[in-house]
């Protein structure tokens, strides 16, 4: 999940605004809960905007344990992987929510930014989704996985959640299992961790079953057991 730097978010304002006309003439898909915009293994070389909705992506071991990598809401660009020719998709995006999507050839993407000069930017932002996922990976391997749900859940709580004066974020709905694949462990420990947590007030849930992250609360928790 992609660091909400400022310079990271103004970069994605910059590069939504230059893309904003090629996105009129774009194609539009709408993805059913649950369906996938590509798996992996296709070669369909676009890149997507999300119009609408919510998309995660996922990889799947040989041993067929999946790995949900991220998870991109409305205003988000996912898919840019494809500007690796020659190889096909290496995750599969999936809707998980009814979601609509813009895509625009790789080609297309790549002229645009060269006319506006973005291309610098995009080298960078590239960058920032590097080092996120080698923090992931430093987390699987040197913090405990009920350290580590917690700190994905305040990822989520500032990519996802909607923000409120009081420091409480409501997210949309995500599964234990999905959170599961996330930091990488089982879903009963998922379940046992979340009860810690709404022991202790950091979460709650509403009756539409939506996240409640107390932003403050588990910040300072996060603090205290690292």
């Amino acid at each position: 999940m992609l660091s909400q730097t400022p310079q990271a978010q103004h970069f994605l304002e910059r590069m939504l605004a230059s893309l904003r006309e090629d996105m009129r003439h774009a194609a539009t898909r709408t993805i059913t809960k649950h369906a996938n915009v590509y798996t992996c293994g296709d070669h369909d070389a676009m890149v997507y905007v999300i119009d609408h909705g919510h998309i995660k992506l996922a990889v799947v071991s040989p041993e067929g344990k999946q790995c949900l990598l991220a998870i991109y809401a409305a205003g988000d660009i996912f898919g840019e992987l494809c500007l690796a020719e020659g190889s096909g998709r290496r995750e599969t995006a999936t809707a998980m929510e009814e979601t609509i999507v813009k895509q625009i050839p790789c080609s297309q993407f790549l002229l645009r930014l060269s006319q506006d000069t973005l291309l610098e930017g995009f080298v960078r932002y590239l960058a920032v989704r590097i080092a996120d996922q080698q923090q992931v990976i430093t987390n699987l391997v040197t913090v405990d996985s009920e350290q580590r749900l917690a700190r994905t859940l305040l990822q989520l709580a500032q990519k996802l959640g909607q923000h409120d004066p009081r420091s409480i974020r409501i997210v949309c709905r995500i599964s234990h299992a999905e959170l599961a694949e996330m930091v990488g462990t089982t879903r009963p420990r998922i379940s046992l961790f979340m009860k810690h947590f709404r022991d202790l007030g950091l979460i709650e849930l509403t009756v539409e079953n939506h996240l409640i992250i107390k932003e403050q609360l588990l910040t300072v928790y996060v603090a205290s057991v690292g």
